[in-house]
C-alpha cells in the first residue's frame, strides 16, 4: 500500500501573544463604579415596574379572601376539569394574598437612583425621554439632574 502524500501542511510556529498588561487601579475602579451604577438603575426600574398601577378596581385582602373561600367551597362538587382550574385559581389567590403585605420602599431605592442617574445617563447616552418612557417621574429626573436637552 502506498501512503498518501500530505499536501502543503506545514507546521507553523506558535503565535506570540502580546504581553499582558495589568489593569490600572483607576480603570478597575471605573469598572466597579459602572457595575454599581448599573445595579442601582436596574433595582430602581424593577421596583417601578413592580409597583406600576394596574388597570381596574384595586383588590383588597378581604375581596381576595372572599374569592378564596368561594373557590374552596366550589372545589367539593366540581368535575375534574373544573377542579383543575379552581385549584390553580386557589394557588394564585393564596400567592396574591401573601404578597399583599410586601410593600416596596421606593424612597430608599429612588434616593440611590437620584445619586447616579445623571452620570449613568451621560455614560450610556440615555435621554430624558427614554427615562420618562420607562416610567421615571419628571420630579425624580429633575432631582437627579437629568435635563430634557
Amino acid at each position: 500500500m502506498a501512503t498518501a502524500k500530505k499536501t502543503g501542511a506545514k507546521k507553523s510556529a506558535p503565535k506570540k501573544s502580546a504581553p499582558k498588561r495589568a489593569m490600572s487601579d483607576a480603570h478597575r475602579d471605573a469598572l466597579s463604579v459602572g457595575r454599581q451604577h448599573g445595579r442601582i438603575v436596574r433595582n430602581y426600574l424593577e421596583a417601578l415596574e413592580a409597583n406600576k398601577p394596574r388597570r381596574g378596581r384595586k383588590r383588597t385582602a378581604e375581596s381576595v379572601g372572599a374569592r378564596l373561600a368561594a373557590v374552596t367551597e366550589e372545589l367539593s362538587g366540581a368535575d375534574p376539569m373544573t377542579r383543575l382550574g379552581l385549584l390553580q385559581e386557589q394557588r394564585d389567590l393564596t400567592a396574591e394574598l401573601e404578597g399583599m403585605g410586601d410593600a416596596v420602599d421606593l424612597s430608599g431605592i429612588e434616593a440611590e437612583f437620584i445619586e447616579v442617574a445623571a452620570a449613568y445617563s451621560e455614560s450610556k447616552g440615555i435621554s430624558y425621554g427614554v427615562w420618562r418612557e420607562m416610567g421615571v417621574s419628571a420630579a425624580t429626573l429633575r432631582a437627579a439632574g437629568v435635563s430634557r436637552t
